[in-house]
C-alpha cells in the first residue's frame, strides 16, 4: 500500500516516472473516454498493456484477468467497450510464459489439482488446449498452449451474438497476439 500511495502522490504531483500527464489532460478525460482499443489481457505485473503498447491516458479499454479467460464479467466488460464507448478494435493479449496456461497444461496432462478458485479458472482455459500433445518438450508446449488460449478466447468473443452483428454491420475487428517477454515485443497473430 505504501508504493500504490506515494506512486500515486507522484502521479498527482505530476512528476510520475512515467507517462507524465498535464492535469488539463486529466481534467479533459473526466468529461469522457473514447478509447480506440479494448485489450483483453493477462493479470501478469510485467504485461502492462498501457507500458507495452505506450498508450497515453484515455487510449485504451483494459480488461485484465490471469490467463486473459472469457468469463460472464469480461464479457461484460467487453460489450460495455463495444456498445457504449464505441472501441473498434478488440485485441485478446497472451503472452509468453503465463502461469495460467502452465497450471491449466499440468492439470491436462500430469493430473495436478489446484485449488477451488483457481480450478475454476483452469477449466476455462482447458477448452483451448484440446488439441495440444503431451509430445511436445515442455517450452514448446508452453508456447503453443499460450497461442491455442489467445485463439480460444477469440472463439468465444466471436460466438456472441454481438460480436456476430457488429462483424456483419463491419465494426468489429479481433485480433489475437502474444507478449514476448524477453524482448517486449508483440506477435499479432493471423
Amino acid at each position: 500500500m505504501r508504493r500504490l500511495r506515494e506512486g500515486n502522490r507522484r502521479f498527482v504531483a505530476g512528476k510520475a516516472r512515467f507517462p507524465t500527464v498535464k492535469k488539463e489532460v486529466l481534467a479533459e478525460l473526466a468529461k469522457g473516454q473514447r478509447p480506440y482499443a479494448t485489450i483483453i489481457g493477462c493479470s501478469d505485473s510485467r504485461v502492462p498493456p498501457e507500458l507495452v503498447f505506450d498508450a497515453r491516458f484515455g487510449e485504451l479499454f483494459i480488461v485484465r484477468v490471469a490467463g486473459n479467460v472469457i468469463s460472464r464479467e469480461v464479457m461484460g466488460s467487453i460489450q460495455y467497450a463495444a456498445l457504449h464507448l464505441g472501441t473498434p478494435l478488440f485485441v485478446v493479449l497472451g503472452h509468453e510464459g503465463c502461469g495460467a496456461v502452465e497450471a491449466a497444461l499440468a492439470r491436462k496432462f500430469d493430473g495436478v489439482r489446484q485449488r477451488r478458485r483457481i480450478t475454476i479458472l483452469l477449466n476455462a482455459i482447458l477448452p483451448g488446449l484440446r488439441d495440444l500433445r503431451a509430445d511436445r518438450r515442455p517450452a514448446a508446449r508452453l508456447k503453443a498452449a499460450v497461442e491455442a488460449n489467445v485463439r480460444w478466447s477469440m472463439r468465444q468473443l466471436l460466438a456472441t451474438p454481438e460480436a456476430k452483428q457488429r462483424k456483419r454491420e463491419g465494426v468489429l475487428k479481433l485480433v489475437g497476439a502474444v507478449y514476448e517477454l524477453r524482448s517486449g515485443w508483440v506477435r499479432f497473430l493471423e
